[in-house]
């Protein structure tokens, strides 16, 4: 049975960018505008506070694991912040690893920071179904994955790339996966914390290629028509077709990105039953028709390399 948790971090195609080990003293405050890059934050030892807009702050102590999917402006701080105006920049004391607050004094707290950024063209839609912030308390696993990172960005060793963005994709799928249940906000959590709509999910990422139908979704789900309409947009956020269609558009955009079909082949595996139909709800959700979608991937790779 498909994983669509998985399948969504797979397509995020997460990339590490920056890790690094922070230890503050006294009073310290530090913000940050990360224009939408995910970031997450591993408490070693001491205690801190985050604010990030649109959530409660909250106090993150030892053995606490924080990720924000998309980051845009934040501020951590020592639980009593400094006055306004007297905010003093990190001070990088070694490669990687910055001093906040007073410089000679041990350290209150300790914790790895990183942001990372997400390959994919359609990690709007995909973080969209996330939750805004993810906060653990007490899974090691999540600290030492932090630590893992941290210690592969800091090396030149042969296959970095590649360990770091599986690192990055299990580090995702075990925060992501702690975040569910009723107090997740609407998204792929929640549903998937749902098992009547988890089941139709997964039927939807396991067989994006059948011609469903609401009425045959609601089947699977054990539930009216009504029912599941109503009960998948309030725990998922979107309408189920809404789902499948971002769902199909995401995959055909994977498959073209990256050359491993032509338009008549994704159609085919996306569930479209002609690619004259494929390309036309292609092109009004993309903006372009798949051919030239396709052309414009390739000549951006070949920029790239």
């Amino acid at each position: 049975m498909s994983d669509p948790l998985a399948q969504v971090v797979e397509l995020l195609q997460p990339n590490a960018s920056f890790s690094k080990l922070v230890m503050g003293t006294g009073r310290w405050v530090v913000h940050r505008s990360v224009e939408g890059r995910p970031f997450y934050l591993a408490v070693l030892d001491g205690a801190c506070r985050l604010a990030v807009p649109g959530q409660e702050p909250i106090t993150l102590g030892a053995g606490d694991f924080v990720l924000v999917p998309a980051a845009h402006d934040f501020a951590a701080s020592s639980l009593e912040p400094p006055p306004p105006g007297t905010e003093a920049p990190p001070v990088e004391v070694s490669p990687g690893v910055f001093r906040l607050g007073s410089q000679d004094q041990p350290p209150d707290i300790r914790a790895l920071v990183g942001h990372c950024a997400f390959g994919s063209e359609d990690a709007h839609l995909l973080v969209s179904l996330l939750p805004r912030l993810v906060h653990v308390r007490g899974r090691g696993r999540l600290t030492t994955l932090v630590e893992l990172l941290n210690d592969e960005t800091r090396s030149d060793r042969p296959g970095r790339d590649v360990i770091l963005a599986r690192l990055l994709e299990v580090l995702l799928i075990e925060a992501l996966r702690t975040t569910t249940g009723t107090m997740a906000p609407p998204g792929l959590l929640r549903g998937l914390a749902d098992d009547r709509l988890a089941m139709a999910l997964r039927r939807m990422h396991e067989q994006p290629t059948r011609n469903w139908t609401v009425a045959e979704l609601a089947r699977e789900a054990a539930l009216s028509r009504s029912s599941f309409f109503e009960r998948f947009r309030r725990e998922v956020g979107v309408a189920p077709m809404e789902y499948l269609l971002g769902w199909r558009m995401a995959l055909a955009k994977d498959l073209l990105r990256r050359g491993r079909a032509g338009v008549a082949e994704t159609a085919e595996r996306v569930g479209y039953s002609s690619a004259s139909t494929f390309s036309v709800a292609f092109a009004r959700n993309v903006g372009m028709p798949p051919v030239l979608y396709a052309r414009a991937q390739r000549a951006e790779e070949a920029t790239l390399n």
